[in-house]
């Protein structure tokens, strides 16, 4: 189905949640760091684990990421053949309403609706199947991209500080200061308290990070 309006590569709450996702993987590797006796050797190996693990994830989420636009075009693509395909209005109506958001197809009137049935039954037929076009590869790339880069700026204490201590503290600070200007995001995204948002984040985060630590993740 053509759209008519302009949506964004990645929504807000999407970068959010790459963000999210990346901070709270790569936490579980340098809490690692904390709990155990090592040698610069073994950081080092920790945190070549941690990228490449996020590398790993990066990628397997930009694939899921296309898969969802696929899935996407397919149910857009079988709205517009059973719009075209009905030859009761109402039905027709019926199906165009269940591809907008409730809130959306709530205030729309029998009129405004038809008048959306007959312009969609003035669009070419649609292609055979789903195709991913540029701005998808784009999208999926952005996702690669938040998962990885976002670990940068909680592994480099390791790799420029020599002490343990002093990198952990240092890294600890910047992933949970990370994570709290997420959580400030989010909120403002859902219209909640950006503060209270963010310190849940923080705390949700920290609680996963110790779960799976604790399960040997």
């Amino acid at each position: 189905m053509t759209r008519v309006f302009s949506k964004r590569v990645l929504d807000p709450h999407e970068r959010i949640s790459e963000a999210l996702f990346g901070l709270i993987m790569v936490l579980t590797f340098t809490g690692s760091i904390s709990v155990a006796e090592t040698d610069r050797e073994s950081v080092r190996g920790i945190l070549i684990a941690a990228l490449g693990c996020n590398t790993a994830w990066g990628i397997i989420d930009a694939v899921l990421y296309l898969l969802g636009c696929l899935a996407e075009k397919g149910r857009d693509a079988a709205t517009l053949r059973a719009v075209r395909g009905s030859v009761d209005s109402q039905k027709a109506h019926r199906f165009i309403a269940g591809a907008m958001p409730p809130i959306v197809a709530s205030v729309l009137q029998h009129d405004e609706l038809e008048t959306i049935r007959r312009r969609l039954s003035q669009l070419p037929e649609a292609e055979g199947s789903a195709r991913l076009n540029g701005r998808d590869w784009l999208g999926a790339l952005g996702v690669f991209i938040l998962v990885f880069f976002v670990t940068l700026p909680v592994a480099l204490p390791f790799v420029f500080i020599q002490k343990h201590a002093w990198a952990m503290r240092i890294s600890n600070s910047v992933a949970v200061l990370l994570l709290f200007v997420a959580g400030v995001a989010y909120g403002r995204c859902i219209g909640r308290s950006p503060w209270i948002i963010g310190g849940v984040m923080v705390s949700l985060g920290l609680l996963l990070v110790g779960l799976t630590i604790a399960l040997g993740g």
